[in-house]
């Protein structure tokens, strides 16, 4: 896994990597002007030895399995390496990779990449990379932070934009101010509680140490980082490249920029050091959400692998994990998961090529601490059995076949997926070319495999069993691990204290005014590049559709796509006559649909032809708000899969046998799908925790969002967690037969076929034969609630959508007896930062005042919330936004404070309604905003709102318009209108540790 600790990175390093994914533009425009049709032409027609601008052109390589053109060039005079991608596509990338090493864990590279972005030569404004935000069409602006390297890429469909930004992310990379005052607000800093009061308490701030100490409430996290510091226990490996909180405060400003002007040369030998055998235990806190208290224990076992430059080695180890561990048939899930002795694999399980010596783990996570050593011996035994009968020939060519499917589908960020992919071998001087060569990887692997039919086996043999550079990990909860952290914490800030003198008591506090002020005082930003509301396309691009009926009822979207000979098909059922009680169980019910077996095939032959059939096929519960009232609202479950064309009538005729024949008679796989499903909601809270409170918060605002919490948010959790503890779980297994019956025909169902002109002919027939199959209920089925109704999606018009048969008609639920409410929710967490989410109603997407909200919002976060939660407060996020469904959110991430946020909230809306900002602020809001509203949409997606949601383009582009005319007046007007006390029902939810003025203050839900 990439580890991603900061929102923005850049690092300056000799080992300069660039990677341009540019179909139509490139930093030298000029010199990349050819004759040709298309941007592989243009890009094949360079020769080797060609000098561009002060590059040499070293090689000109043809891709068609990724329909690109790879130009590689190094720089005459730094020789730095440059990778032009050049390929078809609108949405054009930019990265700049550096190679990182840090020798401790005081994070530095990780307090760089927010300092060094907080202001360049060039670009003096405090913090240039928020505020590009706000300047920009961006669809990517982010970094990412590995334990050598850093990445920082862009990406941008406007020509005009992708200059702006490249010029902005050079000039901080190589020109950075590096202020002191930007090292304390993101590092760290002693500073009083209250800045303006040098008699209270100093304590330890900073946005990086405050995202930290979140970060290492993630048990998996915990559990991720040991593995890898223990396993390549020298040079840069063996410490945390974002920082361990105990660690952060011995970074001084200096250590700062000597590190960004030091250039590192680490050589091969120095980055690892052979040991054999070792064992290791670590502890972390308890999780009280995790299923069964008593068997929180983790175990894995990890082998050390070859260097990651040998891409055909890595791609060949990579297969052996898949096939060692992915999915029910794989050795490993037969014997780990299903030996019923813990609840789901250990994190970083599988191959991770992202350090130079690669490493593929394996364990179990939910166990018992006295079955640490069974679980070993199951690992050494499976070992041994895969040595000796080998894989199935039908599972490696449903391996080859993900690789064939994934090579074809279309994704809108390609460039940066390519990027990533490269990041780790480039780093280390390994061919970027080669990596991407993945038909030839595959041709050389069925050879490998013709030639030898022992071919897996030997490697197994002789990286597993034979391999004596192996590490077993365990980690057991403390129940005092939180309170061992936070005395430590006390005892460094102790320390600090004590060695200061009073004149350094006086410079913090002076220091402290200071960068209040800074943070305080409005920022000059007219140096930086920016794009005007003008650049922004006034129309959006119409999707033609057509709807035909399929067996005579059910309605079908046909979408006619460049899909590149792949399929996606979706279909919508409806549970508007799902009785109440059963509503809880749809999740799960949606979970294990495709894993428990259908027809003829029990769970592992219905996993395989899955997997040699089809891309994946899912199932997932959705709720989806009505354009125009806010208590009305369309509650479903959405079956998605896509295939290569010539497998459709497979894929259909799999989804056939799932609808008409589920298997819900398996209770002990059953058994294994609930207690991974509760592991996984457990393990997600710490990096989602905002999202479970503003969910939370909404819950008693709208029907949607009381039915939002209940499919996602902590009650789900909670849910999870009572059956996955659940001796017998054969109740709930009855209940999937009963929702069964309410979903699983064609009854209030529509679907849809995304797929080339040429495929639209064999779509029509696989899904009127599916329909056709499927059939309708047995028994008329009424609503559970009295205010069912049906409204048409929209046909559109101007050419937007061509609808030739009746409408799509939806089945809405209406509440009129809903009334909204206002709650308060803590729910007591052991972590060390806070979650903070509150939510208002306020008005639905066709209402002009939607547009307003969502300017405003965008508006709130970049010129008031920002300041206030993370540079101020110290939290590593905070903002506002509105969702579809009229809510209005204000959220904190990873927080140090909770009550205060929520008055930095109440602040941003007296902010808003006495209207302190400028029409330069509204048009960067704008311009935000309609970086989302015109992303790049995929062609397997392209219709998707039309089909789900009933927006048409007409509607869409309705939207549009209105978010153009937004003015300062419109922002004032719904800032009074909703967001005030006493205007609308407000909600709040607050995920954290204990806090005293909550717990004293009645109108809290303690959880």
């Amino acid at each position: 896994m990439l580890l991603n600790y900061g929102s923005r990175t850049v690092v300056l390093q000799k080992q300069l990597t660039l990677v341009p994914f540019l179909p139509w533009i490139s930093a030298s425009p000029r010199a990349w002007r050819r004759t040709g049709t298309s941007a592989c032409e243009r890009a094949r027609q360079h020769e080797v030895g060609e000098r561009i601008h002060g590059f040499t052109v070293s090689q000109v390589t043809a891709i068609p399995e990724l329909s690109l053109t790879a130009v590689k060039l190094s720089h005459d005079s730094t020789g730095a390496k440059y990778l032009h991608l050049a390929r078809e596509d609108t949405n054009n990338l930019f990265s700049v990779q550096f190679r990182t090493t840090p020798m401790d864990s005081t994070g530095v590279p990780h307090v760089l990449e927010h300092t060094v972005l907080c202001g360049s030569h060039k670009y003096p404004c405090r913090d240039p990379f928020f505020k590009m935000l706000n300047r920009s069409l961006s669809t990517f602006m982010n970094a990412f932070t590995a334990s050598d390297y850093t990445l920082y890429p862009f990406s941008t469909q406007n020509p005009k934009d992708f200059q702006n930004l490249l010029s902005v992310y050079l000039d901080a990379a190589f020109f950075p101010c590096l202020r002191e005052l930007d090292f304390w607000q993101e590092g760290w800093r002693l500073e009083h509680e209250n800045p303006k009061d040098p008699q209270t308490p100093l304590t330890f701030k900073g946005v990086v140490f405050n995202e930290m100490k979140g970060v290492f409430t993630d048990n998996e996290r915990i559990f991720s980082q040991h593995l890898q510091n223990r396993l390549l226990p020298d040079h840069t490996y063996s410490v945390i490249s974002g920082g361990h909180p105990l660690c952060i405060p011995d970074l001084t400003w200096e250590q700062l920029k000597q590190f960004h002007a030091t250039h590192y040369h680490p050589s091969n030998a120095s980055f690892l050091m052979f040991n054999t055998g070792r064992e290791f235990h670590i502890t972390c806190g308890p999780d009280s959400l995790a299923a069964g208290s008593s068997k929180q224990t983790t175990v894995g076992v990890s082998f050390l692998l070859p260097d990651i430059t040998d891409t055909f080695e890595a791609f060949t180890l990579n297969l052996l994990s898949s096939l060692l561990i992915s999915g029910p048939n794989s050795p490993f899930y037969k014997a780990l998961i299903e030996s019923g002795l813990g609840t789901d694999f250990s994190p970083d399980v599988g191959y991770n090529g992202y350090t130079r010596e690669a490493y593929f783990s394996v364990g179990l996570q939910g166990i018992a601490e006295q079955d640490t050593h069974a679980v070993r011996d199951i690992i050494d035994r499976t070992i041994e059995e895969v040595i000796e009968k080998g894989f199935e020939e039908d599972r490696i060519e449903a391996l080859l076949h993900k690789i064939e499917i994934q090579m074809k589908h279309q994704s809108v960020s390609f460039g940066l997926t390519l990027t990533s992919h490269i990041a780790s071998c480039w780093n280390h001087d390994g061919d970027p070319v080669e990596l991407l060569k993945l038909g030839s990887q595959v041709a050389r692997f069925r050879q490998c495999l013709k030639e030898n039919p022992q071919f897996l086996q030997e490697k197994v043999k002789q990286y597993f069993k034979n391999n004596p550079h192996k590490l077993t990990l365990s980690m057991t909860p403390d129940d005092k691990y939180p309170e061992k952290q936070a005395r430590m914490e006390t005892e460094k800030l102790k320390q600090k204290v004590d060695c200061l003198s009073p004149k350094d008591k006086q410079q913090i506090y002076e220091k402290g005014l200071e960068l209040q002020t800074q943070q305080s005082r409005p920022q000059d930003a007219s140096c930086l590049p920016a794009l005007k509301v003008s650049d922004i396309e006034p129309s959006m691009p119409l999707t033609e559709l057509e709807v035909a009926l399929a067996a005579g009822k059910t309605p079908v979207q046909y979408c006619a796509q460049p899909t590149n000979g792949v399929v996606y098909f979706r279909a919508f059922a409806s549970l508007h006559t799902l009785p109440e009680e059963l509503r809880p169980y749809v999740p799960l019910f949606c979970s294990v649909l495709t894993k428990l077996g259908c027809g003829l095939l029990d769970y592992r032959r219905q996993a395989q032809q899955i997997e040699l059939k089809t891309g994946g096929m899912a199932a997932s519960p959705h709720v989806l708000p009505d354009d125009a009232h806010l208590d009305t609202y369309e509650q479903g479950v959405l079956f998605s899969s896509f295939c290569l064309d010539r497998n459709l009538p497979d894929m259909m005729h799999l989804w056939s046998e799932i609808f008409n024949s589920p298997c819900f008679e398996e209770e002990e796989h059953f058994r294994v799908l609930v207690k991974m499903s509760a592991q996984e909601l457990s393990n997600g809270i710490p990096d989602s925790g905002h999202l479970y409170a503003s969910i939370r918060a909404s819950r008693t605002l709208t029907p949607t969002g009381d039915l939002q919490e209940t499919f996602s948010g902590m009650d789900q959790v909670r849910l999870m967690k009572r059956i996955a503890d659940a001796t017998d779980m054969r109740p709930v297994l009855r209940m999937l037969p009963r929702i069964q019956k309410h979903v699983l025909h064609c009854d209030s169902m529509r679907c849809s076929m995304n797929a080339t002109p040429q495929q639209m002919s064999l779509a029509e027939k696989a899904v009127e034969k599916f329909v056709r199959n499927v059939g309708r209920s047995k028994t008329e089925r009424k609503p559970v609630r009295l205010y069912v109704v049906e409204k048409p999606a929209p046909s559109g018009s101007n050419g937007s959508t061509l609808v030739s048969c009746p409408q799509v008609m939806r089945k809405l639920i209406m509440d009129p007896t809903f009334k909204p409410c206002q709650m308060k929710t803590h729910f007591l967490l052991p972590f060390p930062v806070n979650y903070v989410g509150e939510c208002i109603r306020t008005a639905p997407y066709a209402d002009p005042d939607h547009a307003s909200l969502k300017i405003l919002a965008r508006l709130m976060t970049a010129k008031f919330l920002h300041t206030e939660i993370r540079e101020k407060g110290g939290a590593y996020g905070g903002g506002a936004r509105l969702s579809r469904d009229g809510v209005f959110t204000l959220y904190s991430y990873r927080d140090p404070r909770s009550t205060e946020t929520l008055q930095s909230f109440s602040k941003a809306v007296d902010w808003a309604k006495a209207g302190r900002f400028t029409q330069q602020d509204i048009d960067e809001a704008k311009l935000s905003v309609f970086s989302v509203v015109d992303a790049p949409v995929a062609p397997s997606d392209r219709g998707l709102d039309h089909f789900l949601c009933g927006l048409s383009d007409e509607m869409k582009q309705v939207h549009r318009e209105q978010l153009f005319a937004v003015s300062h007046k419109d922002l004032i007007d719904v800032s009074n209108k909703y967001l005030g006390i006493g205007k609308s029902t407000h909600g709040l939810a607050l995920l954290g540790p204990e806090n005293a003025k909550i717990a004293k203050d009645p109108s809290w839900i303690i959880k």
